[in-house]
C-alpha cells in the first residue's frame, strides 16, 4: 500500500510535541560473546571474535603468523580451501519471548554460510555484500539458545560454479596461481570482494567469517523498517522532500506518523496500519533550507531527523537519520570539443578533487571507528571534495558515509564489479539485483552519494564495439561465446543495475562503467566526453610530461607507485630483505613491473641512491612530483576538465603501491603534495617551448581579487628578478595570468642553481605558493650543506612546534623522530634559503622524556647523493 498525503507545514510554524515514550517496544542486542570456531569437523574449538574472520581468529589463537609479515601469505593459502564452523550460545528471557516478533539480523556474512538456531536451519547466505534477516520467534526458547554457522569454502564453491559454467571468464587480477588454484579464476563466480583474491596492489587472502555484527531484535505491534528522504526539488528558497516510510505491522490498527527535525514537528499523518509491509509518503517542505555543500563552497549542513510511529497513544517505533538537503546533477552537455562531465551541486559547478578509495585492510574487522575517522580526516585535510569507492572492494560501512557527510566529501559509488566479466545465469543475476537493492536502500539518505557507477574498467577491457581494442579478452572466445558474454554484461550493467537505481533512488545519476565515453563507443586516453582512466604514465612508460597531453573531461584514474617509508618497511621485513629485488620486497609488490618500473623512472629524474632507505625516500618524491604535475594539468584545463581523482588514497596491507597513505596510516610525500595542489586557489607553472605559462585556478563560488608575486631566486636566496600583478580569480575558468620568456629568465643565472617562486596572495596573506625548477632534480646543483638550523618548543604534552631555517636551499626536507611515532604538519618540503619554516609534531605514543631538537633526524635530497 502506498499512501500519499498532500501535507505541507512550514518550518516557521512548528510546534513542540511531548510523546508518550515506549522505549521498551523495540529491543535490540548485538551477539558478541562466547564465540568459538574451528576447521569443519576437525580439531578443537577455539575462541573467536565476532565480527571477525577465520584468518584473524587463527592469528589470535597462535595457529598462524601475521599474513602480512615477509612472505607468510604464501603459507596460508590452505585456509580458503577448507570449510569453517562458528558457534555461540546466548540467553533469552521471558520478556523477550513475549514480544510479538523476534528476528536475527546478520549484517555481513562472508560468504557461503548455513545458519542454524537451536539445530534448525534458518538461513543460507550466498553474498558477502548483503545483509540478511530471519524470523526466529518460533525457534527461540527461554534460557540458553545455540547459534551455529557453517561456512563453505568460497574457493571450492567458486570452482564448482566455474565447472558448471563450462568455460572460464576473464579475471585479470585473480591471483589463482598464488592460491594454488592453477588457472582456475573463481573470484567472479562468487559475490565476494574481488580484492580478496589478489590485485595489483593486494595479497591473495580469501577470507571467511562473520564480518559485520549480528543483532537480535524484538518488537510488538509494528516497526519502521526503512525511511527514504526522497528530495524531489531543492533550492535556496525551499526544499520539497517526500518522506517515504516503510512500516511493517503485525495486525491492523490505527496509528499516526510524525516527522521531526530535532524537537520541531514538521508533519503528522494519521494512517491505517495494515498487516504486513506498507509504504506511507509524507511530503514536507523546508522553507529557506540550509543546504549541504562541499567544504570549499559552504557548510555541509546536516538535519537531524526523526520519524515516529504511534498507535494507541504511545510510541511504538522510531527511526533517526541525518540528512543533507542538496541538489546534485551530473552535467553532460555537448560543446565544440565533445561533451562535458561534471558534478553540479545546488546549481554550482564543482571541480572534483580527490582519490580512489579501496578497503583499509584485507581483514575488515580490524578497521575500527578511529581508523575510519583518521582516513576521512586525512582526505579532508588534503582539501579533497570527492572519493571514489572502487568496484573491487566493498560497499563501505555506514560510518564511512556519515563521516563523508560531515566533511562535505562527495562519493562516486561503484557497484562491486571490477576488471572481469561475470556470469549471467538467473540465480547470479537475481543475487546481484538483491545486492543492489540492499545497498541502495542502505546508503541513499547520505547526501555525500553523488552517483552510482556499474563497474570498474569492464567496458574498455572487453571493448565490444572496437575489434582491435581492449585487453585481449574477447579474442579468446568463439563467436557464440562472445555474444552470450556481452549479452550477460548488458543484462547486469545496462538493465538490472540502472533499474534498481531508478526504482530505489530515483533521480540520482547512473553511469554504466568507468571509464565510459557513451553508448556505442569506448573511452580512450584522448576521449572528450565521459571519464578517463589514463595509465600511459606507469603502464605505458610515458614520460611525466604526457600528463599534460592526456587530459579528459573527468580524470577518474591515473597514478604512479612508490614504496612506503623505511619505518613502515621495517615492520614487515628484516635487514636481509632491504633490496628492491629481494624476495620479500617483490612479494610486497603486486604489479609485476613495479619495483623496476619505479627505478626506471627514477633514473630519468633523480640520482639513484645507493642506500636502501634513501631509495624509498626518493621514490616517494618521484611519485609526489608526478601526481602533482597531473593534478596541475587537470586544474589548468578547467572547465574542459572538471575532475581529478588519482589512484589511490590508501592501502589494504603493507606494499609498494600507488597510495598516498600507507597501510600504517603514515602520509607519504604524495599526500603532503596533494594537500597543497588541492588547495581552493592555486598557482601553477607549465613550461612550453619558449615560455613558462603561469596559471591560477580557483575553486570558490564567487570571483575574488588577489595578487600574484613572481620571483626568481638562486639557491643562496638572492633575488634575481621579480614581478607583481593584481589579478582576479575566476571560479569558472583556470586563467593564464603570465607568460614568461624562459630564455630571458634562464639568462639571469645558472639554470641548475635557481628556481621560480609563485605566490598567490589574498588580503595580504599567502593563499598558495609553488616552486618551479628549470631542470630535473638529478641535474640540480644542490648545496652540499644547506646549513639548517632548528629550534623546538613544547606547546603541550606530546605536542611540539619546530622552526627550521636554511642558509641555502634544502630540497625535500624529510623530518623524523626515530624513537617516536607521530604526525608532522608538513614534510618533504623545500626549505628555501632565509625563509623560516614552522611545522608541528604531535606524538602518538610519548616516550619517557620530552623530545628535543637533537632527537630530530633531518634528511634532504642532497643527502642521498
Amino acid at each position: 500500500m502506498h499512501t500519499v498525503l498532500r501535507l505541507t507545514l512550514l518550518l516557521l510554524l512548528v510546534s513542540q510535541l511531548c510523546l508518550a515514550q515506549n522505549p521498551a517496544n523495540m529491543k535490540s542486542t548485538e551477539i558478541t560473546d562466547g564465540w568459538q570456531f574451528r576447521q569443519a569437523s576437525s580439531g578443537n574449538w577455539m575462541a573467536a571474535t565476532v565480527p571477525g574472520s577465520v584468518h584473524t581468529a587463527l592469528m589470535a589463537n597462535g595457529v598462524i603468523e601475521d599474513p602480512f609479515y615477509r612472505t607468510n601469505e604464501k603459507k596460508l593459502q590452505w585456509i580458503d580451501k577448507n570449510n569453517w564452523e562458528y558457534r555461540t550460545s546466548f540467553e533469552v528471557s521471558r520478556e523477550w519471548l513475549n514480544k510479538g516478533r523476534i528476528a536475527l539480523e546478520f549484517q555481513g556474512l562472508d560468504t557461503y554460510a548455513d545458519v542454524y538456531l537451536n539445530g534448525e536451519l534458518i538461513l543460507k547466505a550466498d553474498n558477502f555484500h548483503r545483509g540478511w534477516e530471519a524470523d526466529v520467534k518460533g525457534l527461540l526458547r527461554e534460557g540458553e539458545n545455540e547459534l551455529y554457522l557453517y561456512f563453505h569454502s568460497p574457493t571450492q564453491v567458486g570452482l564448482q560454479k566455474l565447472r558448471a559454467h563450462g568455460y572460464p571468464l576473464p579475471a585479470s587480477n585473480d591471483q589463482s596461481e598464488n592460491g594454488g588454484m592453477g588457472d582456475n579464476k573463481v573470484s567472479i563466480f562468487v559475490r565476494k570482494p574481488g580484492y580478496h583474491f589478489g590485485w595489483d596492489w593486494g595479497p591473495r587472502l580469501v577470507t571467511s567469517g562473520i564480518w559485520r555484527p549480528i543483532l537480535l531484535k524484538a518488537w510488538d505491534e509494528a516497526r519502521i523498517s526503512d525511511v527514504f528522504y526522497n528530495q524531489k526539488a531543492v533550492s535556496i528558497e525551499k526544499a520539497e522532500v517526500e518522506v517515504q516510510v516503510e512500516v511493517e505491522a503485525e495486525t491492523p490498527a490505527e496509528g499516526q506518523l510524525s516527522v521531526f527535525w530535532k524537537d520541531s514537528l514538521l508533519a503528522r499523518l494519521p494512517i491505517q496500519l495494515e498487516q504486513g509491509k506498507q509504504t506511507v509518503s509524507v511530503p514536507v517542505i523546508f522553507q529557506k533550507p540550509q543546504l549541504w555543500w562541499t567544504k570549499e563552497l559552504g557548510e555541509p549542513f546536516l538535519y537531524e531527523m526523526s520519524v515516529v510511529l504511534e498507535s494507541g497513544d504511545k510510541e511504538i517505533a522510531r527511526e533517526e537519520s541525518r540528512i543533507g538537503l542538496r541538489r546534485i546533477r551530473i552535467v553532460q552537455e555537448e560543446d565544440e570539443k565533445g561533451a562535458s562531465f561534471y558534478v553540479e551541486l545546488n546549481g554550482h559547478p564543482v571541480f572534483s578533487k580527490g582519490a580512489n578509495y579501496i578497503p583499509n585492510d584485507v581483514f575488515l574487522d580490524r578497521v575500527d571507528t578511529a581508523w575510519y575517522r583518521e582516513m576521512i580526516q586525512s582526505a579532508a585535510d588534503a582539501n579533497m571534495n570527492m572519493l571514489r569507492i572502487w568496484g573491487g572492494g566493498i560497499y563501505e560501512d555506514n560510518l564511512f558515509y556519515s563521516l563523508c557527510d560531515e566533511a562535505g566529501i562527495l562519493i562516486w559509488q561503484d557497484f562491486m564489479f571490477a576488471c572481469s566479466m561475470y556470469p549471467w545465469d538467473s540465480a547470479f543475476v537475481e543475487n546481484v539485483r538483491q545486492e543492489a537493492i540492499y545497498n541502495i536502500r542502505r546508503l541513499r539518505n547520505h547526501p555525500s552519494i553523488a552517483l552510482w557507477c556499474g563497474n570498474n574498467e569492464i567496458d574498455v577491457a572487453w571493448a565490444q564495439y572496437k575489434e582491435n581494442s581492449g585487453w585481449g579478452w574477447k579474442q579468446r572466445y568463439t563467436k557464440e561465446q562472445r555474444a552470450e558474454i556481452w549479452a550477460g554484461y548488458e543484462k547486469v550493467f545496462h538493465e538490472i543495475l540502472p533499474r534498481a537505481v531508478e526504482e530505489y533512488q530515483p533521480g540520482i545519476f547512473y553511469w554504466p562503467s568507468s571509464p565510459y565515453a557513451g553508448e556505442g563507443t569506448h573511452a580512450t586516453y584522448s576521449s572528450t566526453s565521459g571519464d578517463v582512466h589514463y595509465w600511459g604514465v606507469w603502464h605505458g612508460e610515458h614520460p611525466f610530461s604526457e600528463f599534460r597531453n592526456h587530459v579528459g573531461r573527468f580524470m577518474s584514474e591515473y597514478g604512479f607507485q612508490s614504496f612506503p617509508e623505511f619505518r613502515s618497511v621495517q615492520q614487515y621485513t628484516v635487514p636481509e630483505d632491504w633490496d628492491i629485488e629481494s624476495e620479500v620486497m617483490a612479494a610486497h609488490q603486486r604489479s609485476g613491473i613495479g619495483n623496476l618500473r619505479i627505478r626506471s623512472y627514477m633514473e630519468d629524474h633523480y640520482n639513484l641512491p645507493e642506500d636502501f632507505s634513501h631509495f624509498l625516500y626518493a621514490g616517494q618524491l618521484l611519485q609526489a612530483e608526478s601526481i602533482k604535475m597531473a593534478i596541475e594539468a587537470h586544474r589548468n584545463a578547467k572547465p574542459f576538465c572538471m575532475g581529478t581523482l588519482y589512484w589511490q588514497l590508501n592501502d589494504c596491507w603493507p606494499v609498494a603501491s600507488w597510495s598516498g597513505i600507507d597501510y600504517y596510516r603514515r602520509w607519504k610525500a604524495l599526500h603532503y603534495f596533494v594537500r597543497d595542489a588541492f588547495k581552493p586557489d592555486v598557482v601553477a607553472f607549465e613550461e612550453g617551448q619558449d615560455s613558462i605559462k603561469v596559471f591560477v585556478c580557483s575553486g570558490r563560488k564567487e570571483p575574488v581579487n588577489a595578487q600574484l608575486r613572481l620571483e626568481l631566486r638562486d639557491f643562496s636566496g638572492d633575488l634575481l628578478w621579480y614581478e607583481n600583478k593584481d589579478i582576479r580569480l575566476d571560479p569558472e575558468n583556470a586563467q593564464i595570468v603570465a607568460n614568461l620568456p624562459s630564455g630571458t629568465l634562464k639568462g639571469l643565472g645558472e639554470i641548475t642553481e635557481m628556481y621560480l617562486r609563485g605566490q598567490l596572495l589574498e588580503n595580504g596573506e599567502v593563499a598558495h605558493e609553488n616552486l618551479f625548477y628549470f631542470v630535473p632534480p638529478k641535474a640540480l646543483a644542490l648545496p652540499e650543506n644547506p646549513e639548517i638550523s632548528i629550534s623546538m618548543t613544547t606547546t603541550g604534552i606530546g605536542h611540539y612546534e619546530l622552526r627550521l631555517k636554511a642558509e641555502k636551499l634544502a630540497k625535500n626536507v624529510f623530518l623524523e623522530f626515530e624513537d617516536s611515532e607521530g604526525f608532522f604538519s608538513d614534510n618533504y618540503f623545500d626549505l628555501q634559503p632565509g625563509v623560516e619554516k614552522v611545522a608541528t609534531f604531535d606524538e602518538n605514543k610519548m616516550g619517557e622524556k620530552p623530545l628535543t631538537a637533537e632527537d630530530l633526524k633531518v634528511l634532504s635530497l642532497v643527502d642521498t647523493y
